[in-house]
């Protein structure tokens, strides 16, 4: 299971700024480890944000993210309280979803 993210999400009027860290190794395919051999790919390759249920961001990506990558985007129309979730899903099909309470950090 991969490690849990780690999302902020705070609060300016009715605006969440969100910032969050997802840990995964980013592989693109091209690198070799220390025998020489290819680094399989493994990145993400889709993110998607719900608040409270309703979606409100989703992005589809590629194996030229960095390692351990950083996203921040805002939503409009948020509350104090409000239940954010993050999911991601690999080329592996690996997947993590994480929550954080809007305002809450």
């Amino acid at each position: 299971m991969a490690d849990p993210m780690k999302i902020r999400a705070s609060l300016q009027g009715d605006v969440a700024d969100v910032r969050v860290l997802m840990a995964h190794p980013m592989e693109t395919g091209q690198r070799k480890d220390a025998s020489g051999n290819v680094v399989p790919q493994h990145f993400i390759q889709t993110i998607t944000a719900q608040l409270n249920g309703k979606p409100v961001f989703g992005a589809d990506i590629s194996q030229a993210i960095s390692r351990n990558p950083v996203f921040a985007f805002k939503v409009k129309g948020a509350k104090a309280g409000d239940k954010l979730s993050i999911t991601w899903i690999d080329n592996k099909g690996d997947k993590r979803t994480d929550e954080v309470v809007v305002g809450g950090g």
